[in-house]
């Protein structure tokens, strides 16, 4: 999949945590799909609300600027109480329109991105006051405050998305991420496409 041009992602995104995050995240599944050309722009921080709102079409403009060549525009943002299947299509074909000349993907994290660390619980064991033993909850993206569980089961300290997100992106393990959570298997999805 690689050449020597490299490869931008452009992220925008709504958390604190997720300017850390999310690039550590982009290079592990660039790396598991042998893209090692991938540059990853600082993330652009906005609101949810503008996100959903009329700030989307200004924040895709904004980081299609960045992107030389190959790669795209990534928006990513917790769905909360959305629906992702209804909500993320709309802002897909919004986010597209806003510059038809750059590829764009879109994902809604169901409910939150910490939903994916859920989805990987086992892997996370002993990591960040966790313990060693960690089972994952039934249905991972059901649970409504991901943060508050993970919270609940660190030693020590509560859940910050600030300080434990980044860690937390660089060790789960996606290949089970994928096969718990639909909203991961969907960012990889959307990442290989912007890599393609």
């Amino acid at each position: 999949m690689s050449g020597h041009e490299p490869i931008t992602i452009a992220p925008a995104i709504e958390g604190h945590g997720e300017v850390n995050a999310l690039p550590v995240l982009l290079r592990r599944i660039a790396a598991e799909l042998s893209v090692w050309n991938l540059q990853v722009t600082v993330p652009l921080r906005v609101p949810q609300t503008q996100l959903i709102g009329a700030g989307l079409e200004m924040a895709v403009a904004a980081q299609a600027r960045r992107v030389k060549g190959r790669g795209g525009v990534l928006v990513l943002l917790d769905a909360d109480d959305h629906c992702p299947a209804d909500l993320g299509p709309r802002l897909q074909s919004r986010a597209q329109a806003a510059r038809p000349d750059v590829k764009v993907g879109v994902v809604l994290a169901n409910r939150e991105f910490e939903a994916w660390f859920l989805a990987a619980a086992k892997s996370l064991g002993g990591l960040r006051g966790l313990p060693d033993e960690l089972e994952p909850p039934v249905d991972p993206e059901a649970k409504r405050d991901a943060k508050g569980w993970l919270s609940e089961r660190m030693a020590g300290h509560p859940y910050k998305p600030k300080v434990d997100q980044a860690p937390l992106a660089a060790t789960f393990d996606l290949h089970t991420a994928r096969a718990n959570s639909p909203s991961f298997d969907k960012l990889w999805r959307e990442v290989q496409k912007l890599l393609s």
